[in-house]
């Protein structure tokens, strides 16, 4: 898939106030400074189309973009950003659980992870709750280019699910990618290609 054309159409404090034209909805959301907005603008090619910042946490409104007038991608408020306060924090909670359980053009939630760390307990229970709440949803773990080479990256990549499978009896897809690189890109957009075939296919 390519994608020719990539604009921002709204943020939106609440789900209920968030398209209501029944386009196909891919989220991303990851912990606070995973590289969400980067990676966004790498798969558009769209430099600032979602807006990097230095400082984490920047993202509190859900963020719709319409993508080849066809499908939306959808940036989530990161979590687990320890600076903000306990009330703004619980309400980005509450907003992001509501889009995620309520949101009936949600088809897939890519749940960003930096490939540089070891499982986090705050994603490994966010995981779990996607699972038990029926979620679907797939893994892209980001900054790969910061670990040296892909095979390391992958190595890596494969740690992490052989963690999960721990408790997974199938484990969801996953991506290796790298926004400075555009590694995984071609991945992550058949993909979702994939998926849209399957939902024109259903119509």
């Amino acid at each position: 898939m390519e994608i020719n054309k990539s604009e921002f159409v709204i943020s939106s404090a609440e789900t209920t106030k968030c398209p209501n034209d029944n386009k196909p909805e891919y989220a991303f959301i990851g912990r606070s400074n995973v590289g969400k907005s980067s990676l966004i603008n790498m798969l558009c090619r769209h430099k600032g189309l979602a807006k990097t910042s230095a400082t984490p946490g920047k993202t509190l409104l859900i963020n719709h973009f319409i993508i080849n007038n066809e499908w939306y991608i959808v940036d989530l408020p990161g979590y687990g950003y320890a600076k903000r306060s306990k009330t703004v924090q619980r309400k980005l909670e509450q907003m992001i659980q509501s889009y995620i359980l309520q949101r009936e053009q949600l088809v897939n939630l890519f749940v960003l992870i930096d490939i540089r760390h070891d499982p986090q307990k705050i994603d490994t229970d966010f995981i779990t709750w996607l699972g038990q709440s029926g979620i679907p949803f797939s893994i892209i773990f980001t900054k790969a280019d910061k670990i040296g080479n892909m095979q390391k990256a992958q190595k890596a990549a494969n740690k992490y699910m052989d963690t999960l499978k721990e408790t997974w009896e199938e484990l969801p897809p996953y991506f290796v990618t790298s926004s400075d690189k555009a590694l995984g890109r071609d991945e992550v957009l058949d993909y979702i290609e994939g998926i849209n075939r399957e939902l024109t296919t259903e119509d």
